[in-house]
């Protein structure tokens, strides 16, 4: 199965703990600081993933990581089942999700905005307007820049891209005048 697919079932699942439990905020706040304490030890990431070290050494060097960092207890049970299924490894992929299904949940899109230069805070709140009242939702947006673009705005939402850049643009005048 692949890690997207079992990253929405766990982050669906857990997703459906923290919205009865109220915990939404602390639990992603939690996994966010478990996934930089696991990316910057590359000890630790070593010793999750590697199938010579005995399951019941991984269970005791979580078990003293929790007790240290003391998370809630929803964390800590996801912890536990993530090293339980041999998946914790992928800790960083799963709470990647969990915020995009909290995200989905709440009525939340991300877009991302691709630009030739930075702009300006008038023009991100057009912008947001702008995908607000095309998809009915709230948007988050991320924005990024790209020079190669010369001029324009290229907005991804999911799977569609909405290309308005300029070096498109002139590249589909080029085609129409190559094909006349």
């Amino acid at each position: 199965m692949s890690v997207e697919t079992l990253s929405r079932r766990y982050a669906s699942a857990l997703a459906d703990v923290v919205e009865k439990t109220g915990e939404a905020e602390t639990v992603k706040s939690e996994l966010r600081q478990w996934v930089e304490m696991m990316s910057s030890s590359r000890d630790l990431s070593e010793a999750f993933g590697s199938p010579a070290i005995a399951h019941l050494n991984k269970e005791a060097v979580l078990e003293r990581l929790i007790a240290k960092s003391a998370p809630s207890k929803t964390t800590a049970n996801f912890l536990r089942v993530l090293l339980r299924n041999g998946r914790i490894t992928e800790l960083a992929a799963f709470s990647e999700k969990f915020e995009l299904v909290l995200e989905e949940r709440a009525g939340i899109i991300t877009a991302k905005i691709t630009s030739a230069r930075e702009l300006g805070e008038g023009e991100k709140a057009g912008l947001r307007s702008s995908i607000e009242k095309m998809t009915g939702r709230r948007v988050k947006l991320e924005f990024d820049t790209d020079e190669n673009l010369i001029g324009g705005v290229v907005t991804r939402i999911g799977s569609t891209v909405y290309d308005g850049s300029v070096r498109t643009q002139l590249e589909n005048l080029r085609q129409q005048l190559v094909n006349g």
